[in-house]
């Protein structure tokens, strides 16, 4: 038995998303596991603090159907299959726990900025996945 047989990767689809998926990509074929990727839209009152006084449904639409495409383009490079391609609204920590334990992963794999001082005390989606996961989290760094 190998030691992950199902990893799960989270991208923000970003250009970093290739280094983390690389390193997702090299160890699904070291263990021959099962790949997954997940992309968490965080819902724009999320993401601006409560009541906003219109309606953004138009926009989280739009906002929506770009991701798809996105994610459906970055994910056929990887030949990951549409079934394991996950697109879900919410706190990007919760929805990676979530699918994760749904499906099985042994492993997550994502993008870590590094941060420090201010920065880390408010917080990161890879801190917030780290400290709440229930299975191993490999946390890729990104960027300079």
């Amino acid at each position: 038995m190998s030691e992950y047989s199902h990893i799960l990767v989270a991208v923000d689809l970003t250009e970093e998303s290739m280094q983390v998926t690389k390193r997702a990509c090299a160890l699904r074929n070291a263990f021959a596991a099962e790949l997954s990727c997940v992309h968490v839209i965080e819902p724009l009152s999320l993401a601006y603090g409560g009541d906003i006084p219109m309606d953004l449904s138009t926009i989280q639409d739009q906002i929506q159907e770009t991701a798809k495409t996105h994610l459906g383009e970055f994910a056929s490079t990887l030949s990951i299959s549409a079934a394991n391609q996950h697109l879900i609204f919410g706190r990007p920590e919760t929805e990676i726990h979530a699918l994760a334990e749904q499906i099985g992963a042994d492993l997550i794999v994502v993008g870590s900025h590094g941060r420090t001082g201010l920065a880390l005390l408010l917080g990161s989606t890879a801190n917030g996945v780290l400290h709440g996961a229930t299975c191993d989290v490999l946390a890729v760094r990104v960027g300079t």
